[in-house]
C-alpha cells in the first residue's frame, strides 16, 4: 500500500470507525440514491417527451418518400422527360 498523506490517514480513520458503528441489515440507500433515482426519472420523463413530439411531426402518409430517385411518384416512369409525358 502506497504511503498516505497524514490527512488521508485520518480520513481513512474516521472511514473505518463509521463503518464499525453501521448495522450491515440496516443499511438504506439513503438521500442520496432518492436523488440519483429522481434525476434518472426526470431524465427519462423529458426523454420520453422529447420522442413523442419527434414522432407526431413525422409524416408516414407521404408516398414520395418509397419512389426512387429520378422517378416520378404519379406515374412511376423515369428518366428526364417523365414530367414532359404526363403533360
Amino acid at each position: 500500500m502506497p504511503d498516505m498523506t497524514p490527512s488521508a490517514n485520518l480520513a481513512m480513520m474516521h472511514a473505518a470507525e463509521f463503518a464499525k458503528e453501521l448495522d450491515k441489515n440496516k443499511v438504506t440507500p439513503g438521500v442520496l440514491g432518492f436523488l440519483v433515482f429522481a434525476g434518472l426519472a426526470v431524465g427519462v420523463w423529458f426523454l420520453m417527451k422529447s420522442m413523442t413530439r419527434h414522432m407526431n411531426r413525422v409524416n408516414f402518409e407521404d408516398k414520395t418518400a418509397d419512389a426512387p430517385a429520378g422517378e416520378s411518384p404519379e406515374t412511376g416512369t423515369t428518366g428526364p422527360g417523365a414530367a414532359a409525358k404526363t403533360a
